[in-house]
């Protein structure tokens, strides 16, 4: 039975806390909230479950250390506030407490990761003795289990693509996402925060080098694209309103290239609607979302993954699927030698131990 600290009750947290209170070989102990009014109260109440749990939320992480997990599930949004991420998750690590988590996504491929980020973490676990882990479904799955399970089943590989095509309109997070994507600017001239030069390959690039390195190709360059498309009638949706002429759908990528052409890419198409740039690709048989992998050889392979739940919207499974990224990986993450942990170090079959019950 592994000792189990829940940080953050947001989009992912809170599919994460619910997935440790079923889960018969873990035990809840303890559930971190930033804001004041989730303090105090169940950790059911907090994930929509009924009976009373008796374990409450606190801000202090003090409390939370001297309750001895053996690892912290960290799904706070860190990519907005980096330093201070680095350094919630290094108290714990520091303390000998492992941490799984889906945050500070460039930690997906920790080989990969710049020295700012690498390096305290790094120190953290080795002082600690302690891991780190982080995941999700893209990044991560797409590009990690996916790809690799694509790959397997070719002789030869001539290019790869890794895709999210997702209908994001449904998704109640527009004051992160929404933002970052731009989705309601008009200008074009005012670029958002995800797509300034560089952002796109701070964040997939990893992806992009680590197959390469996996694949042992070598790259002449990594270079990203990224393009929107404007709305032509008012949109509503429960990620935002998006008035005429306001960007409804983007398109973005990071490609790994060869004699000036992609043999690598990691390939972003998210929309409001299914309305939005028709022209674009779409998910197949009419879902709202795929994470596809297609790679050109011999013989040709596309993989698609699609989503469901009996209550959820496909937006809200995928965060139960991200979150379960995380959880799924604590027991051997609580097993292995201190130090950073990306997936292609975990045996498959660890993380499916303990899923069915």
């Amino acid at each position: 039975m592994r000792r189990v600290v829940q940080f953050s009750t947001g989009n992912v947290g809170v599919h994460s806390l619910r997935a440790i209170i079923g889960r018969p070989d873990l035990e809840l102990v303890g559930v971190h909230a930033a804001t004041p009014a989730k303090v105090g109260r169940d950790a059911a109440e907090l994930c929509g479950l009924g009976e009373p749990t008796g374990i409450t939320a606190t801000a202090d992480i003090n409390a939370l250390i001297a309750l001895r997990p053996d690892c912290v599930v960290y799904t706070a949004l860190g990519e907005t506030r980096p330093i201070e991420a680095i350094e919630e998750m290094s108290t714990f690590l520091r303390a000998g407490i492992n941490v799984v988590g889906t945050s500070m996504v460039w930690l997906v491929v920790p080989r990969q990761a710049d020295d700012w980020l690498r390096t305290p973490l790094e120190q953290a676990c080795a002082a600690g003795g302690a891991s780190l882990y982080v995941n999700g479904i893209d990044p991560g799955y797409s590009a990690d289990t996916a790809v690799h399970s694509a790959l397997s089943l070719v002789a030869r590989a001539r290019s790869v693509t890794v895709q999210e095509i997702f209908d994001y309109g449904n998704y109640d997070d527009y004051e992160y996402t929404g933002t970052a994507m731009g989705f309601g600017r008009t200008c074009e001239d005012d670029v958002p925060m995800a797509f300034q030069p560089g952002v796109i390959t701070s964040l997939f690039g990893g992806l992009v080098r680590n197959l390469a390195r996996q694949l042992d190709v070598e790259l002449d360059d990594v270079r990203e694209r990224y393009e929107a498309w404007y709305a032509t009638e008012r949109i509503t949706c429960r990620m935002t309103t998006v008035e005429a002429g306001g960007v409804a759908a983007v398109r973005f990528a990071v490609e790994g290239v060869r004699a000036d052409a992609p043999v690598l890419t990691v390939e972003h198409v998210n929309r409001l609607t299914p309305a939005a740039a028709p022209s674009w690709p779409y998910p197949p048989g009419g879902a709202l979302g795929v994470h596809k992998v297609v790679v050109e050889g011999e013989p040709r392979v596309e993989v698609n993954t699609h989503l469901s739940h009996p209550t959820l919207d496909v937006t809200d499974a995928g965060c139960v699927s991200t979150a379960a990224r995380a959880v799924n990986a604590i027991d051997w993450v609580c097993r292995a030698p201190a130090g950073l942990i990306g997936l292609e170090d975990i045996p498959p079959a660890e993380m499916i131990r303990g899923l069915m019950w």
